[in-house]
């Protein structure tokens, strides 16, 4: 019965394995038009062949010179761009962090009037499309005079997200309320109970909440573009974008793909670096303890 069900079970590993070459192949795909040489780019671009392109002689040359044509000045460009994500980024997933790790602390642990159905407003931003608000929070802005300045990507990390709330709330409510009251005893009060008890028991939903908050703020497109109007205010999605428009032929569709291979690897460095934290934060409040 045993060897039965062994058997059984190796023959989910067929679908797992199809499933993750199918994920794996337009990343397989984009590295290897990124080391062709121009000629076979688009020649394999051309066919349609999803099998067109296999780089017999790496072009590594192709990279540095994706990076120097960005902007109109070689390498300026680029470089600027890069510090702009860079910045906003670690700003926003710092925000993020501390602002809703304290938002779910107290939802969690204080207990005052109209807790609950502020907790449920909260949640119901969730359902609201961020498309509903974007020409009101563009006027805000304007007035405010922060259109063109990195400031209307970073500040609104500062005030919480509402799904990443949800989760510091489900897991701090787990936590043992021995805990809380021995920091009391101390004489700690709620920042200094946040900051010394909270933060450091709520690192698997800080590592989720880093991961998922940096590769939507990385790969972040429509805002800064609404926001960012000069080159030295761009982020690199909005450069890719640029150099898309500027070399987006057959002929250039190999420095595009170098270029959109750069922009891909902070993300995929953070992932292997928190993956182990990352999965454990995915199940975070799943469980009643």
């Amino acid at each position: 019965m045993t060897a039965g069900r062994t058997r059984s079970s190796r023959w989910w590993y067929v679908p797992m394995v199809i499933g993750s070459i199918a994920m794996l192949f337009p990343l397989w795909w984009m590295l290897a038009l990124s080391l062709e040489t121009e000629q076979r780019a688009g020649a394999a671009l051309a066919s349609g062949s999803p099998f067109g392109a296999f780089p017999i002689d790496p072009q590594f040359g192709n990279y540095p010179q994706a990076m120097k044509e960005v902007g109109t000045v070689p390498w300026q460009g680029f470089l600027d761009a890069l510090a702009n994500s860079i910045v906003v980024t670690v700003l926003v997933v710092a925000g993020t962090i501390l602002s809703s790790s304290l938002v779910g602390t107290a939802f969690a642990r204080m207990r005052f009037r109209g807790r609950d159905p502020l907790f449920i407003v909260m949640l119901a931003t969730m359902m609201l499309p961020a498309q509903v608000t974007m020409i009101p929070l563009f006027i805000l802005f304007r007035s405010l005079g922060w259109v063109d300045t990195l400031l209307p990507l970073i500040v609104p990390a500062f005030f919480g997200s509402a799904f990443h709330i949800f989760m510091y709330r489900q897991f701090v409510a787990q936590l043992p309320e021995a805990l809380f009251e021995a920091a009391r005893l101390d004489g700690c009060g709620h920042l200094e109970t946040w900051w010394r008890i909270v933060m450091p028991l709520t690192r698997p939903v800080a590592a989720i909440t880093a991961v998922f908050t940096f590769i939507f703020t990385w790969n972040d497109f429509l805002l800064p573009l609404i926001y960012l109007h000069s080159e030295d205010q761009a982020t690199l999605a909005v450069a890719l974008n640029a150099f898309r428009t500027q070399f987006g032929g057959l002929e250039d569709v190999h420095l595009l793909m170098a270029l959109s291979v750069v922009t891909m690897i902070p993300c995929i460095l953070l992932f292997i670096a928190a993956q182990r934290q990352f999965i454990e934060g995915l199940g975070a409040g799943a469980v009643k303890g």
